[in-house]
């Protein structure tokens, strides 16, 4: 006899039983003080918490407002700002896939693990792709990147503001996109870590594309990406023939959504009201005051942890601010710091790729003077724990010193 169809569907995969989140998250927040995702503001926190219509009236009035915040932070005028429902690698490959194909040449200066990453993502769609191999510590000169941009004639020049992996920070990225615009390529930066931490022009600087995701400087969720694209980087998007391998990725999609309020697939609402806060946020402390407090908390910051005792790892000329990297002790190892300093003080630093550093993230709500006194005293405490000789009450002082006299100077 015939059995209904909910009855006739044999249980061959049981019915798990599994912890709540209260059961697995500990008891005490932690402290995220790695390489990102970092803390959110509360504001931030409230608006991921809402879902709406993302084809309302409401959207469309927000989505304006993200633009044009986000014009602000990347210093353009250009009318080309998306959303990426994605990290800020969504974005990389949003603005790799839409201005390169088969057999564009790309040129990509690398000089860590995410400058290679964007090499990679162009040879995947089929690019001819060279690099510009710099060594782990400095960074590239120009009259490198004027030889390599003579000897492959790039129609794209890739490049990472703060390379994330090993701290260190292309300084000369202005200088870059100059000589790259002066052969005629189009330039394209990832300002994952650096976009509000520090100074970074896209019209002055004649830059192409920039990207970045909100779990760093701008202290959103992680997962709602930014991306800018110049004018002459559309005209690119919109003159090429072939389609874009990436149908979620597609500029020319991602634009019915981003500035004709139609669809291109459900927005990650909650995601873009959190991001829509970090935004408002970046613009009510304005850029500047933004960058002063950055770079005045990380030097702090460095200043404790040389007063401990501990190596900075990348040379002070090219230090990145945002990621702070140090150089782990003989007979340490990375895992072990970072796994005492999370079970015992509650706070996440971060290793790296390979490198025999852990990383400290100084960006967005990261750099609160309170959040320096936890991180180093518990960084201290852990290097101590696991028998490296640090100073911790000369670090701490440090940090201190470092901190009122930059808040003396700021009142001056």
């Amino acid at each position: 006899m015939p059995t209904s169809s909910h009855s006739s569907v044999a249980s061959v995969v049981p019915c798990p039983v599994v912890d709540s989140l209260d059961a697995i998250l500990p008891e005490e927040p932690l402290l995220m003080m790695g390489a990102g995702p970092v803390p959110i503001p509360a504001a931030v926190a409230k608006a991921n918490a809402i879902v709406i219509n993302h084809l309302g009236g409401t959207m469309v009035k927000v989505i304006n407002q993200v633009k044009t915040m986000a014009r602000y932070v990347f210093q353009t005028n250009s009318k080309w700002v998306l959303g990426v429902a994605g990290p800020g690698s969504a974005a990389m490959e949003m603005a790799i896939s839409n201005l390169a194909w088969q057999g564009t040449r790309v040129l990509s200066i690398k000089n860590g693990f995410f400058s290679e990453r964007m090499a990679e993502m162009g040879r995947r769609v089929g690019a001819q792709v060279s690099t510009l191999d710099v060594d782990d510590g400095v960074v590239a000169s120009l009259d490198q990147v004027a030889e390599a941009i003579r000897r492959e004639r790039p129609e794209i020049v890739t490049v990472v503001q703060g390379e994330t992996s090993n701290t260190v920070w292309n300084y000369h990225l202005k200088d870059i996109a100059a000589l790259a615009k002066a052969a005629g390529a189009l330039v394209i930066v990832d300002a994952v870590c650096t976009l509000s931490t520090m100074p970074l022009e896209m019209d002055a600087w004649g830059i192409d594309a920039v990207i970045t995701g909100g779990q760093k400087g701008l202290s959103s969720i992680p997962g709602v990406s930014l991306i800018a694209f110049s004018d002459a980087a559309w005209a690119r998007v919109k003159g090429r023939t072939a389609s874009n391998a990436h149908w979620c990725l597609d500029a020319s999609l991602a634009e019915n959504f981003w500035h004709n309020a139609g669809y291109h697939y459900t927005a990650p609402v909650s995601g873009v009201l959190a991001l829509h806060e970090a935004l408002r946020l970046v613009c009510a402390e304005t850029l500047e005051k933004r960058f002063a407090r950055h770079l005045k908390c990380s030097l702090a910051l460095q200043e404790g942890i040389a007063a401990l005792g501990l190596k900075l790892y990348a040379p002070a000329e090219c230090r990145l601010n945002s990621v702070v990297g140090i150089e782990v002790p003989q007979g340490l190892n990375p895992g072990d710091i970072c796994g005492h300093i999370s079970r015992q003080h509650q706070v996440e630093i971060s290793g790296s790729f390979g490198l025999p550093i852990v990383r400290i993230g100084q960006m967005g709500e990261q750099c609160r003077e309170h959040n320096l006194f936890r991180t180093l005293h518990a960084l201290g405490r852990t290097m101590r724990d696991l028998g490296a000789n640090v100073d911790l009450p000369a670090g701490v002082a440090a940090l201190e010193k470092s901190l009122s006299g930059g808040a003396r100077a700021a009142a001056r």
